[in-house]
C-alpha cells in the first residue's frame, strides 16, 4: 500500500488483484449533499423501478462477479453466487420492507383534522463494508438507503476494494446517477474522516466490535446521526441430548467453519452437555477432518478457502497455542498448510478446563468446546459473553427450546439450526458488543428514513376559551 494508492491481494495466490487511488472525502461528501435532494424528490416508484434494473444488471454479472468475490477474499465459488444471489435478492425484499416499516399512514384525529405519518431520507448515508461479504452485506445498506431517498458514499473494506468498485458500476450501469451512489476507496483513516464528516447525516456499518466501539465513541456527542451498527460475536451453539449426532455434527460444522470461520456469525463456542460429549466428539472430528480447504476456483470445490491474509492466519495460530499454553486440550490441532499463504485447516480445542476464557471473536476457523452438566449451565455459559449477536440449541424438546429461547440473550436464536444463514426476510442484529439495537436486513428500512408525524385540517381552525379578559 502506496500512500496514495490502495492494493487488493488474492489470498489463495498473494497476486496482486486490483489497484486504486484513495478517495477524497470532502468531494464526496459534498457531490452527494448536492444529488441526494432531486434523488430524493422522484417518485418513490421510480427509485423502485431503478434498483429493480440494478437486480437485473447483477444478475447479468453472477459469473464474472462471483469469480471476482472468490479471487478478492477467497471464498470458494460456489458461496460466491450464493452472495451474488442474496444480491439480486435484496431488492424486493427491501422494497417489501420499506412498505411495511415506512408505509404511509393516515387516521381521524378529531374535530375534522386528519393525523399522517410519512417518512424522510436522512440525506447522506455513509456505508461502511466488510471484506467477507463484500457485496451481499453493503448492499444490504444501500439498497434501502436509495429506496428512502438518501444518497449513498460506499467505502468497503480496504481488503475488498475490487468486489465494492464491481457492485457500484451495477448501480450505475443500471441508472442510478453516479453522484447519488459514490464508491470511496480507503482504509481505516478514510473511514474514520467519513464518520466525523459533519456533511453526513447517517453511518451504517458492519464490521468488528473494537471499530464499531470508535464510531460510537466519536458519534457519542452527536445524536442526530443516525448510527447502525453491526458487529461480531462470540457465538455458541449448545448441544443436548439427541439421537441425530451424526447431523448435530454436520450443523456445528456448518456454524463454526462456513467461510473459513469468518462469518460474524459464525459458532465460536461449542457449548456440549457431558452425556453428548463423547459421542458428538466421535462424529464431529473425523467429519471436520473431511473439510477440504483449497483454491476457492479449484476443482473439485472446497468446503472453504483461505481466511483473508497473512496476518490474520498469524494471529489465529497464535491464539490457538495461546488457548493451549491456558490449559486447553486440542481435539484437533490448526495447521497451515501452504507456506506464506494463509490456508488455514480448522481447529478444535476443549477449553473447560481454562479459568479465565478469553472473551473475544476470533474471527476464523476456530472453535471452542465447554462441557456442562444440564441445558441449564449452557444457558449460564452461552450468556458468558460481552457479545449478543448468534446462538443455536441442538437438540432437546420443545420445551427446553423455550426455555433456551427465553432466557438466551442474542439477536438470533435457532433451534436444530446452524448458527449461520441468517434470512434476509427477518431483522438481524445483536446486542451487546455485537451492535446497537438497530436490526439490518428487514429491518434496514428503520435506519434509512425517519418518521414525521402530522397534524393536518384543510382550513385553519383554532379558538381560545380560557383565560381572556372580558
Amino acid at each position: 500500500m502506496t500512500d496514495n494508492m490502495l492494493v487488493s491481494y488474492e489470498p489463495a495466490s498473494g497476486e496482486e488483484i486490483w489497484r486504486g487511488a484513495r478517495g477524497d472525502v470532502d468531494a464526496a461528501v459534498a457531490t452527494a449533499r448536492r444529488a441526494w435532494s432531486p434523488w430524493a424528490a422522484l417518485p418513490l416508484t421510480t427509485r423502485i423501478e431503478t434498483l429493480r434494473a440494478v437486480a437485473n444488471e447483477v444478475r447479468r454479472e453472477t459469473e464474472p462477479l462471483a469469480e471476482l468475490i472468490a479471487r478478492e477474499v477467497g471464498k470458494p465459488l460456489w458461496e460466491a453466487r450464493k452472495e451474488v444471489d442474496a444480491v439480486v435478492g435484496k431488492v424486493d425484499i427491501s422494497v417489501q420492507a420499506y412498505a411495511e416499516r415506512t408505509g404511509k399512514k393516515k387516521f381521524d384525529a378529531g374535530l375534522n383534522a386528519s393525523a399522517a405519518v410519512r417518512h424522510k431520507p436522512h440525506g447522506v448515508m455513509v456505508v461502511l463494508g466488510p471484506f467477507n461479504f463484500p457485496t451481499h452485506l453493503p448492499n444490504g445498506h444501500i439498497v434501502p438507503a436509495l429506496i428512502a431517498g438518501n444518497a449513498v458514499i460506499f467505502k468497503p473494506s480496504e481488503k475488498a476494494p475490487a468486489a465494492g468498485e464491481a457492485l457500484v458500476a451495477c448501480f450505475h450501469r443500471a441508472g442510478v446517477p453516479e453522484e447519488v451512489i459514490q464508491l470511496l476507496v480507503g482504509g481505516p483513516e478514510e473511514g474514520k474522516a467519513l464518520v466525523a464528516h459533519p456533511g453526513v447525516d447517517g453511518v451504517l456499518f458492519t464490521g468488528s466490535a473494537d471499530t464499531g466501539i470508535a464510531i460510537n465513541r466519536k458519534l457519542a456527542a452527536n445524536p442526530g446521526k443516525i448510527v447502525a451498527l453491526e458487529m461480531g460475536g462470540n457465538n455458541p451453539v449448545v448441544v443436548i441430548d439427541t439421537p441425530k449426532i451424526d447431523d448435530a455434527a454436520a450443523l456445528v460444522v456448518q456454524s463454526a467453519f462456513a467461510t473459513a470461520g469468518q462469518r460474524c456469525t459464525c459458532a465460536r463456542r461449542l457449548i456440549v452437555k457431558d452425556s453428548v460429549y463423547d459421542d458428538l466428539m466421535a462424529a464431529l472430528i473425523p467429519l471436520t477432518r473431511k473439510l477440504m480447504a483449497g483454491d476457492p476456483l479449484g476443482e473439485p470445490q472446497p468446503f472453504m478457502g483461505p481466511v483473508i491474509d497473512n496476518d490474520t492466519a498469524d494471529r489465529l495460530s497464535e491464539s490457538f497455542l495461546t488457548l493451549i499454553t491456558a490449559g486447553g486440550r486440542p481435539l484437533l490441532h490448526m495447521r497451515r498448510t501452504v507456506p506464506d499463504l494463509p490456508f488455514l485447516t480448522p481447529g478444535i480445542i476443549d477449553v473447560t478446563d481454562i479459568t479465565d476464557r478469553p472473551d473475544i471473536e476470533l474471527f476464523g476457523p476456530v472453535l471452542q468446546v465447554i462441557r456442562v452438566p444440564d441445558l441449564d449451565a449452557g444457558i449460564s455459559e452461552a450468556n458468558n459473553t460481552r457479545f449478543g449477536l448468534a446462538a443455536s440449541l441442538i437438540g432437546g424438546t420443545p420445551e427446553d427450546y423455550g426455555r433456551f429461547w427465553a432466557n438466551v440473550r442474542t439477536g438470533i436464536i435457532n433451534w436444530n439450526s446452524p448458527t449461520t444463514g441468517a434470512s434476509s426476510k427477518a431483522p438481524f442484529g445483536g446486542i451487546g458488543l455485537s451492535g446497537n439495537h438497530r436490526p439490518a436486513a428487514y429491518y434496514a428500512a428503520d435506519t434509512c428514513a425517519y418518521p414525521v408525524a402530522s397534524t393536518e385540517l384543510d382550513q385553519p381552525r383554532a379558538t381560545l376559551g380560557v383565560g381572556l379578559r372580558p
